[in-house]
């Protein structure tokens, strides 16, 4: 690439980053954020008068540390049986309702919390909060509904498993996170949601929806009187309990392996994980970009010049404890992972230019604006900042900590943390050579 070229994308990288800083500093401008206690809830409102939509997101904190191998998956199905009925909004009225308001309320369990939103606009938030407090607070659990959710949780667990990519993630995460509590999956097992009674759902109910668990989020035009007159008149009357959020101890690092499972397949999937540091780690940055570059050079080899996947990447599972890793799809499993190891090592072994690691923050920036624009994303973004650095300002400082990663910090993390990979592989086991994937 000539001098000129260079200096081209050079100058457009640079423009994108003042947009980007600008676009960032305007829309601050524009809003008011803050942090307070409501009746015994943390609570983080972004105040947003510019925007009708209003997103809530309440974290119930824990998520698979707050259930065991025998119980997973108790929590997203007692949240979804709610849909079906409450003490104040029987199953017909409650779907009337959410109807006639058109407003959401969504459900995402994760490792490290279990996530209940609304997705509503201004006129009817008040409206829609009486019905949301009322499914947190007084489910039917009706045995019949229990029934019908559990058919509907364990055909969704049956289809994972018989997907192969679900079925590699699944196997991977069983052979990375031994002796770790991410092991305990949150949307649960075919066993353990076979085994959950309406009983059992009552009594997750009493002992852990409580106020401690939680901390709400809202971005949009709201004010602080009045989520707090919300609060005061619904869930502030949940027990208040005694959970103390803490961060997770780090993935263990353990000894390299590889679980092999055949299956008939146009292709094998191969996923394999290296635990990471936690949130709060210099380190954290510093392993996202590497594992971008990692990414990136990959890609531009094993897909674009010898077209041996359509797929393939070096993960970064962004939790608060977490865990990088290497995947692909491939009819040449050896080739492609003798590349794959190469580039990896390479990463371990050479600096990052500046100019790359230049373009890796503006990488991380794009995304970063893009994935901001929505209220809902925003929240997710304040709450990450506050559980896992515990500041939620810093959701708004990104450019700031990006601007301090070196060249020496990207390649320090990827010799640290890079290596002792616990791989899952689905295709045909003659393909693959065990040895190959016990050597990373």
């Amino acid at each position: 690439m000539n001098k000129n070229k260079m200096m081209q994308i050079g100058f457009t990288w640079a423009l994108a980053l003042v947009a980007a800083t600008s676009s960032a500093e305007a829309k601050q401008d524009s809003t008011k954020t803050e942090r307070f206690n409501a009746s015994g809830i943390d609570v983080i409102l972004r105040q947003n008068k510019a925007s009708s939509v209003v997103a809530v997101n309440l974290y119930l904190l824990g998520g698979s540390r707050q259930i065991t191998k025998e119980n997973a998956g108790i929590e997203p199905l007692l949240l979804t049986v709610s849909e079906r009925g409450t003490k104040n909004y029987p199953k017909e009225k409650l779907l009337k309702t959410m109807s006639m308001l058109g407003s959401q309320i969504v459900i995402g369990p994760n490792p490290d919390w279990t996530v209940v939103g609304i997705r509503t606009i201004g006129e009817v938030f008040d409206s829609t909060w009486m019905v949301f407090a009322d499914r947190l607070m007084y489910p039917t659990l009706d045995a019949g509904d229990v029934s019908l959710l559990k058919t509907q949780f364990l055909s969704a667990v049956r289809q994972k498993d018989d997907d192969a990519d679900g079925l590699v993630s699944s196997l991977a995460d069983s052979i990375a996170l031994v002796g770790h509590p991410y092991a305990n999956s949150v949307t649960g097992t075919v066993a353990s949601i076979g085994s959950l009674t309406p009983a059992a759902l009552k009594a997750y109910h009493a002992s852990q929806i409580v106020k401690s668990r939680m901390m709400l989020v809202v971005v949009g035009d709201v004010t602080k009187e009045r989520i707090e007159k919300l609060i005061a008149s619904t869930i502030a009357n949940l027990p208040q309990g005694d959970y103390k959020w803490t961060l997770p101890e780090a993935v263990p690092r353990l000894d390299r392996d590889a679980i092999i499972v055949d299956r008939k397949l146009p292709t094998n999937y191969i996923l394999g994980y290296f635990s990471g540091p936690l949130a709060t780690s210099e380190d954290y940055h510093a392993l996202r970009i590497a594992t971008t570059v990692l990414t990136g050079r990959m890609f531009s080899e094993i897909r674009g010049r010898q077209n041996l996947t359509y797929d393939v990447n070096s993960p970064f599972l962004d939790r608060a404890a977490s865990m990088g890793g290497l995947y692909v799809t491939t009819v040449q499993p050896d080739t492609t992972l003798k590349l794959m190891k190469f580039f990896m090592e390479e990463i371990r072994r050479e600096y990052l230019s500046p100019v790359g690691l230049k373009r890796m923050e503006l990488e991380f920036l794009t995304d970063y604006f893009m994935e901001n624009e929505t209220n809902a994303s925003q929240a997710d973004f304040l709450a990450r900042a506050q559980l896992f650095q515990g500041d939620y300002r810093l959701a708004d400082k990104l450019v700031d900590q990006l601007k301090t990663i070196t060249p020496e910090a990207v390649r320090a993390a990827a010799i640290l943390y890079m290596r002792n990979l616990r791989f899952a592989y689905v295709g045909d086991p003659s393909k693959v050579d065990p040895k190959l994937l016990k050597s990373f």
